[in-house]
């Protein structure tokens, strides 16, 4: 089927290569959810749209810019280039987009280019039959416009629906047929007449200005992040170190006062004990536990801050953190949960009463031990206020690795599935095994927080930390014994990885030193993969028979 040369529109104009567009927000992570800025009351624009006379209407386009990336023809094979020769003609129109006139038409001069154009392939380009016509013009209905609106989600009544489509199934920053988020690769935005960068400046059109400001691809994976939690806004950077450093240095003002845990990562302790004393700020360290103290804390000092992990690293202590949110927001302090090691599936900490929930996406949302990530989620204001010094700091994330966290998290749901199961059954395993000594787990009735946890959690992490009855030469035994799991850092990812902490983060100290932090020898942090259960089972056990 050949386009009718009568047609006064563009023939298929959008295609599945010329549609690849940025049209982006620097500030669509920031908006509250159901606020995103949207086209009029649909996301799709047909080509009969563009028809003379018919046209985009103005008061929804003159305020928005439409580009086609400087690297789009490289990004096209030879053969697909040969075949879609309408791609000069969608950069016409693309162009008109944004230097138009405020109606959203065309210029005489685009429109005339786009026509003539138009004419020349209508006799080449070949219409597959799923093309429609509609008053003369073609339309393959593929175009998306308009930031997602997590509004809309609420016919996904489960969270791995939301895990695999939003940010991304409503529209999004990069306008594409593509199933798939596509990597905006660039440092930097450009613009095509000073009076656009005033606009853009004075806020009157979206764009972004600089790599270190945001990125259409590091965009979505905040959104899908934000949906997840619940949050209005989500900053997304490179590490979850780059995360707490970055957030307690916001929120924590000179001279002020903060609230921790004792279990924590040792680099946050490291942070909090070293670094943030040379600005005047000191810190009440509590146990997880201990309501008490952290009442007496916030009656002795002006806390600006209760920043914990929950469950804590390594010994999985957990907060109640509706019971800590009530009782720092009736003295004007806020709450920052790490939520790392239950996941945004296990434990939803603003739902329970916290300002801002951060996650090292590199463990479970990342999934794959491929990818370094961190993430704050909360309200418009409290991460405006992190993205702010976040944009003088750095820390920015790789557009690459956000794809990756993208990926992950469309199987999130899955894995954590797998991952709490597997948990628990060898949690009850270990527990009941002589050469086990104790176990930390809070899916575990003889674990001290198991009430808190069961009442705030739907599952509860797919790591396990355990010391063995002997040493730290037989503890090394049995991990050296281990044939599935990795001796590495980290956790969280479909292969299981296993450590010893004396070893893998204190080693630099001594044995009385470690056990200030709790720390022995025999201590072993083991995270469960997507392994069959059996299989890992079974070789836990050989293990513990080893030794």
């Amino acid at each position: 089927m050949a386009v009718p040369s009568s047609c006064s529109c563009l023939p298929r104009v959008f295609n599945a290569y010329s549609s690849f567009e940025c049209r982006s927000d620097p500030d669509f992570s920031g908006a509250s959810v159901g606020d995103k800025p949207r086209i009029g009351s649909t996301r799709r624009v047909t080509a009969a749209s563009f028809c003379t006379g018919g046209g985009i209407g103005g008061a929804g386009l003159s305020s928005l810019i439409f580009r086609f990336p400087p690297n789009f023809v490289r990004q096209l094979s030879v053969k697909a280039r040969r075949n879609c020769s309408n791609i000069g003609v969608a950069q016409i129109v693309a162009a008109s987009w944004s230097n138009g006139p405020a109606s959203g038409s065309p210029s005489s001069a685009a429109a005339a280019a786009a026509q003539a154009a138009a004419a020349s392939a209508a006799t080449t380009v070949p219409v597959s039959n799923d093309v429609t016509v509609v008053d003369g013009c073609t339309d393959n209905g593929s175009v998306q416009i308009g930031g997602s609106d997590n509004s809309k989600t609420s016919f996904l009544s489960s969270d791995g629906s939301i895990t695999v489509h939003a940010g991304e199934r409503l529209g999004r920053g990069i306008v594409t047929d593509a199933i798939t988020t596509p990597v905006v690769n660039t440092s930097a935005y450009f613009f095509k007449k000073t009076q656009e960068l005033i606009d853009f400046k004075e806020k009157r059109s979206q764009s972004f200005e600089y790599g270190r400001y945001g990125n259409p691809t590091t965009v979505v994976a905040e959104e899908k992040i934000s949906a997840l939690e619940g949050a209005e806004s989500t900053l997304i950077m490179a590490s979850g170190m780059c995360a707490s450093t970055v957030m307690l240095l916001a929120l924590v003002p000179a001279g002020g006062h903060l609230v921790t845990t004792t279990d924590c990562y040792r680099k946050t302790r490291i942070f909090i004990e070293t670094i943030l004393p040379k600005m005047g700020i000191s810190a009440t360290v509590i146990d997880p536990a201990d309501v008490d103290g952290l009442e007496a804390a916030l009656n002795k000092h002006k806390v600006s801050l209760f920043f914990t992990e929950s469950p804590t690293n390594p010994f999985l202590r957990c907060v109640d953190i509706e019971k800590v949110s009530k009782l720092c927001h009736s003295k004007g302090a806020l709450v920052c949960i790490d939520g790392t090691f239950a996941t945004p599936l296990n434990q939803k900490a603003l739902a329970l009463g916290a300002d801002l929930v951060l996650h090292s996406a590199t463990k479970f949302i990342g999934g794959h031990n491929d990818v370094l990530a961190g993430c704050i989620s909360g309200s418009e204001k409290l991460v405006t206020e992190i993205r702010t010094l976040h944009h003088i700091l750095g820390g920015t994330l790789n557009p690459n690795a956000a794809y990756l966290i993208i990926r992950g998290m469309k199987t999130l749901h899955l894995r954590v599935q797998q991952q709490n199961s597997t948990a628990l059954r060898m949690a009850k395993i270990l527990e009941a095994h002589p050469r086990v000594k104790r176990v930390y787990y809070p899916g575990l009735p003889s674990h001290p927080e198991h009430e808190i946890a069961k009442q705030q959690m739907t599952g509860f992490g797919g790591v396990v930390s355990f010391e063995v009855d002997g040493d730290l030469m037989t503890t090394i035994k049995f991990v050296d014994a281990l044939k599935i799991p990795y001796i590495a850092p980290s956790f969280g990812g479909c292969e299981s990885i296993v450590d010893q902490p004396a070893i893998m983060s204190y080693w630099d100290l001594s044995q009385a030193e470690r056990r200030k932090y709790g720390i022995e020898d025999n201590l072993v942090r083991f995270s469960f993969g997507v392994e069959d259960f059996e299989d890992l089972k079974a070789d836990v056990l050989q293990a513990l028979e080893a030794i």
